[in-house]
């Protein structure tokens, strides 16, 4: 699998490509990365993505934007378990903005990449100030020498799937309907690093796990699955309770932390690059009276979790199956 930046060299191979932001990978993603692995496939291509870093609506309005899903490692990870050949990271700036749609098609997608298929959804806009659509693109791939094809959407429970749809899940805390559009449970994954030691000293240890972004599509107490905190395989999860907020009643900064406390667990994991999966919401944040208030409700969460796992199945930290 080979990852490509722009200021690229021409790979002659043939490439069947996908495009999009991708963030989540949720299973309308995921059904367009198995369409274009076989077409790859009966073709005889590269099966190719092309991504944006940063998400544009990101680069252009950074307070208007919609809160990521998934970090770029995050994205990467899933891309690459799904066996696609080449990732295409376009760093999107304002040189990049400024390309015409005409510009993008004969020279990016042909020129450049000697893009031969592209898959592509119904919805798909493209080029400077989106300008060009799925008809511009039918309009000059013969002269371009690629064939389109449109993927429909992909619905479940007569709701289209969609990143902002799982957004919209993960807001209300409806996990359960997060992780159908997902295809598998919602995670956050980063690397843990020192915090305040607050949750030692009430008794209840924690990893800080680093967030990418400052916005969080989520917040609240929840039961949890935690991979990569033992030396077994990363297939091995451990159940534990974790805080996604701003900690209101021992901070005033407002700034969104990540805090997970692992059942039975006391070993040193400092460093380790860990996946939260986000099982069952318990609570909104709460700001309590005092410290022994938190300690009683700390308690209370504990033990919400653990009957929860006791009777809920272990979900696997892959992609579908489909994939």
């Amino acid at each position: 699998m080979h990852t490509w930046r722009r200021r690229l060299k021409r790979d002659k191979a043939p490439i069947a490509l996908t495009i999009g932001n991708f963030d989540g990978i949720h299973l309308g993603h995921q059904a367009m990365l198995v369409r274009i692995k076989d077409i790859a496939q009966q073709f005889d291509m590269h099966a190719c993505v092309m991504t944006f870093e940063p998400h544009p609506r990101e680069f252009f309005s950074p307070d208007q934007a919609p809160v990521r899903l998934s970090s770029l490692r995050e994205k990467m990870k899933y891309l690459i378990k799904t066996g696609i050949d080449c990732i295409h990271i376009c760093h999107f700036n304002y040189d990049f903005a400024k390309i015409s749609p005409e510009h993008f098609i004969t020279r990016i997608l042909n020129q450049e990449l000697s893009v031969r298929w592209i898959l592509v959804g119904d919805d798909f806009r493209f080029g400077a100030r989106r300008a060009g659509d799925l008809s511009l693109l039918q309009s000059l791939s013969t002269a371009n020498n690629f064939t389109i094809e449109v993927m429909p959407s992909i619905m479940v429970d007569g709701q289209r799937v969609s990143s902002t749809a799982v957004r919209q899940a993960l807001a209300c805390g409806d996990l359960s309907q997060a992780e159908k559009l997902l295809g598998r449970p919602y995670s956050i994954s980063g690397r843990v690093v020192d915090g305040d030691k607050l949750g030692k000293q009430l008794g209840y240890p924690t990893a800080n796990i680093q967030l990418k972004h400052n916005c969080p599509p989520l917040s609240g107490i929840f039961a949890v699955r935690v991979y990569g905190a033992t030396d077994s395989s990363s297939a091995t999860s451990l159940p534990g309770v974790a805080s996604l907020g701003v900690r209101p009643t021992t901070h005033q900064n407002g700034k969104p932390v990540l805090e997970v406390h692992l059942f039975d667990f006391n070993n040193e994991i400092y460093g380790r690059h860990l996946q939260v999966d986000f099982m069952h919401k318990l609570r909104n944040e709460v700001k309590f009276a005092d410290i022994n208030t938190l300690i009683r409700q700390i308690e209370k969460d504990i033990a919400q979790a653990k009957d929860f796992f006791a009777t809920a199945p272990i979900h696997s930290n892959s992609l579908c199956s489909a994939i």
